[in-house]
């Protein structure tokens, strides 16, 4: 097995998202979805990619957004992948002519194997498997069966949904994924206990890139 590739997705700082990579990180994520606490514009994800370090793949979050929006951001940041995490269709993410990978909510009767299959044939270079929560389409926090997933799927598979780095190193032996992706898991906390959308604790993110990256 291969040690797992780690992002880390919903920077919003330029210092959280350089951080990350020094600690390890293959990738960072950034969300164009404007309902996610973990939001950035154009300009504050243009400001992000430059304070990154060389060879460090920049990822762009979208949910059903307008083709024209999708767009508007590539002229804008240098992205390195697409991330379409909610309804799309293979044909919509094809279209870009841009390498991207498709999410998959693991709601009941979720099937990874077909997903993959039919994601696979329009181009697609992987498949994110997350959490289902009605009405969030991702960084829910929440962790699903991962015995549900196959062993043996057409895309390499990306594992997200409820990771932090006290089980990143369980989940990497489980389901031995190509890459994992973590979000709120490795946020810091608010004075009032809560995590605080988009704010990166570095402690944490350099102990789950440890732990997920300490196989075999």
């Amino acid at each position: 097995m291969n040690t797992p590739r780690v992002k880390i997705c919903g920077i919003t700082r330029p210092e959280d998202g350089h951080q990350a990579a020094l600690a390890g990180a293959d990738a960072i994520g950034l969300v164009f979805h404007p309902a996610s606490p973990r939001y950035v514009t154009p300009r504050q994800a243009a400001a992000i990619a430059a304070a990154l370090p060389p060879l460090v793949t920049t990822v762009g979050l979208f949910v059903d957004a307008a083709p024209d929006s999708v767009a508007a951001v590539l002229d804008q940041v240098p992205l390195d992948l697409l991330q379409f995490h909610g309804d799309e269709t293979p044909e919509y993410g094809a279209a870009f002519r841009r390498p991207w990978i498709k999410a998959l909510r693991m709601r009941d009767g979720a099937d990874p194997a077909a997903e993959a299959e039919r994601y696979a044939a329009a181009g697609a270079r992987g498949l994110l498997v997350d959490s289902y929560v009605p009405g969030v389409p991702g960084g829910t926090g929440e962790r699903f069966d991962w015995s549900r997933l196959p062993g043996d799927l057409a895309l390499p598979l990306i594992l997200a949904g409820g990771l932090d780095p006290d089980n990143v190193a369980e989940a990497v032996r489980a389901v031995r994924p190509w890459a994992v992706d973590v979000s709120g898991g490795v946020e810091a906390f608010g004075e009032d206990g809560r995590r605080l959308g988009g704010i990166k604790d570095p402690r944490a993110v350099t102990a789950f890139i440890r732990a997920a990256k300490a196989w075999p």
